[in-house]
């Protein structure tokens, strides 16, 4: 089989290690599981972030990143991928590329599934746990099927996709743009959001878009209190 192409430097970065248990031995390589590692952006999803999530448990990947041979040689060395969460339609990607190489479960809110055709597709209403760490959550408002993953460890980490992003000072918000489903109910889900978390439970954000704003960085800290000073201005 002959190897996949690498389009060019936009995608063909390896994935960077962001945080976990504990500090990396070196490069991408962590001492702990508890991982997560951010993908360059992918421009099959307009520049999107995806992540991936090492554990025990199972490793989860977070939207679909560019379907290349460094991207694949990246998830092979860590163990495959157990689930792919999509955070919404614009996600996708190369999600039937992706269950196809890895025999993966496919996770996204009921009303975008049918934009998957002819994959195995595992569905969910309002909220679905996936064990006792990790829960998905629907945050209508960016698209119709907008959702979060929730993954308590590491201090409490959610992975917004679309619905929450950095602007321009890196502060997380919901940016409304053209594409924009419906805007007051994106404004409802954050403040869901922040009634369901406190500081201790919610301290990062793993943005899906605009990680350029984080000068490097692809978390932003202090989640919950950035969240409640943005719904206050």
């Amino acid at each position: 089989m002959c190897p996949l192409p690498q389009d060019s430097s936009y995608t063909t970065k390896p994935p960077r290690w962001v945080f976990s248990d504990e500090v990396p031995l070196e490069g991408n390589r962590p001492s702990a599981l508890n991982t997560i590692f951010a993908f360059p952006p992918n421009r099959d999803t307009l520049g999107a972030t995806a992540y991936f999530i090492v554990r025990n448990e199972g490793n989860i990947l977070i939207d679909s990143p560019a379907f290349n041979q460094t991207n694949l040689d990246f998830l092979h060395s860590q163990g495959g991928i157990h689930r792919l969460f999509l955070t919404h339609r614009g996600a996708i990607g190369k999600t039937a590329e992706i269950q196809h190489s890895f025999k993966c479960e496919v996770l996204i809110q009921e009303q975008e599934a049918y934009l998957l055709p002819g994959l195995s597709v595992t569905t969910f209403n309002q909220e679905l746990s996936l064990d006792s760490t990790v829960q998905l959550i629907w945050t209508p408002g960016h698209s119709p099927g907008s959702s979060c993953l929730y993954y308590s460890h590491l201090g409490g980490v959610l992975f917004s996709g679309r619905h929450l992003v950095p602007n321009l000072q890196g502060e997380p918000a919901p940016l409304r743009t053209a594409k924009t489903f419906h805007w007051n109910r994106q404004i409802k889900s954050l403040q869901f959001l922040l009634e369901r978390f406190t500081p201790e439970t919610l301290q990062y954000i793993c943005p899906g878009a605009n990680t350029g704003f984080l000068r490097g960085k692809h978390v932003i800290d202090r989640a919950f209190q950035r969240l409640v000073v943005w719904e206050g201005s």
